[in-house]
């Protein structure tokens, strides 16, 4: 493996834990909201579903990796595929005053559990610091190896 693929794989990691901790945050702003922009007046309101990211090997077939050396293309890593939405059911809540409750007094909130978003948002904190510390490592590693012709 070269040193720029080691980059590159890293690089990938960290954008993906990015992504994911962004739509981490996305589902913990929009954990009471009721009503998604787009719903139109007279229409029942649509609460925010909670967002998933799924990621996928970006992996390298044998073709590519016969021609890899050549053009000096990097193969392996993460990326992210889609960012889908989660089709839990809503959690209806009896709060009759409020502009978006149904004829019975309930209002449908997010499906989007606060708790389980902290603990998805701590893991890819980890797992992007992981991939920091992996690209300390490869940094060290090129710095040393920069100082054996010395």
């Amino acid at each position: 493996m070269s040193f720029l693929n080691s980059l590159n794989i890293t690089g990938s990691a960290l954008t993906a834990e990015r992504l994911r901790m962004d739509v981490a945050l996305q589902n913990i702003s929009n954990a009471r909201t009721t009503r998604t922009p787009g719903t139109a007046e007279g229409e029942d309101p649509v609460p925010y579903k909670r967002q998933q990211v799924v990621f996928e090997e970006r992996g390298i077939d044998f073709s590519q990796m016969l021609t890899r050396q050549r053009r000096r293309t990097s193969g392996g890593g993460v990326r992210v595929t889609e960012v889908v939405e989660n089709d839990r059911d809503f959690i209806p809540v009896y709060d009759p005053d409020h502009p978006d409750a149904n004829e019975e007094g309930y209002v449908m909130y997010p499906n989007v559990n606060t708790t389980e978003e902290r603990i998805d948002l701590m893991a890819a904190s980890t797992a992007y610091q992981a991939n920091l510390t992996a690209l300390g490592i490869v940094k060290a590693l090129a710095l040393k190896s920069l100082e054996i012709g010395k």
